[in-house]
């Protein structure tokens, strides 16, 4: 796959992007740039969400961008869409995982770096540390050092990101250390115009 681990990495929120308007709010994020797109459904059954998966990944080809489905893998390797993030829960069935889906693969690490380095000889494409500012999508996430970005340059040789808490106003903090994506919740959905916050945040890159 060409398309580069780098950029604006935007995330769906069964609040803030319902499905009944979630498809024009990532095509807003597409058109200001978001170069990641992540579908998080925490509430509806595979079969509902199947068709929109498929026209989510065509949307973000569409722009060049990278669809990726969060934790479920049965989906992701059934539509072999062209990417899967998961977080701890899921830890075990990375090898299972990686034998059977061919696409994009990111694994949250939170502030664990031994565990990104395994991941990375497991076979991820990506790594994502976090949270590193209170985050109102998940208030529960401990908040992790930036100095784990740094290290973690250092250790792995796949792209970082960087999620938890991320604003226009503390973005460049992350950047400077050094990190290649930024995942955002609240601070697009919220905003007054998606387009142009998505837009504010690819000029950091």
């Amino acid at each position: 796959m060409s398309i580069k681990l780098n950029g604006l990495y935007v995330i769906s929120d069964d609040i803030l992007t319902p499905k009944e308007i979630l498809f024009e709010k990532i095509e807003e994020a597409l058109k200001g740039g978001a170069k990641i797109v992540q579908l998080r459904d925490k509430k509806s059954l595979d079969e509902e969400i199947e068709q929109l998966v498929i026209n989510l990944d065509a949307l973000c080809k569409k722009y060049e961008a990278l669809f990726i489905l969060n934790d479920r893998i049965n989906l992701a390797i059934k539509l072999q869409c062209s990417g899967l993030h998961v977080g701890k829960s899921d830890y075990e069935k990375i090898d299972y995982i990686r034998e059977n889906f061919k696409g994009i693969l990111g694994i949250s690490c939170y502030g664990d770096l031994k565990t990104a380095k395994l991941m990375e000889e497991k076979g991820a494409n990506y790594v994502a540390f976090g949270s590193f500012f209170a985050s109102p999508t998940k208030p529960q996430a401990k908040v992790v050092s930036k100095e784990v970005l740094k290290e973690a340059k250092k250790l792995l040789n796949i792209p970082t990101c960087a999620i938890g808490g991320i604003t226009l106003k503390n973005a460049k903090e992350l950047l400077e250390n050094d990190v290649d994506m930024l995942a955002v919740i609240s601070d697009i959905w919220k905003s007054d115009s998606i387009e142009n916050r998505c837009n504010q945040f690819s000029k950091l890159f």
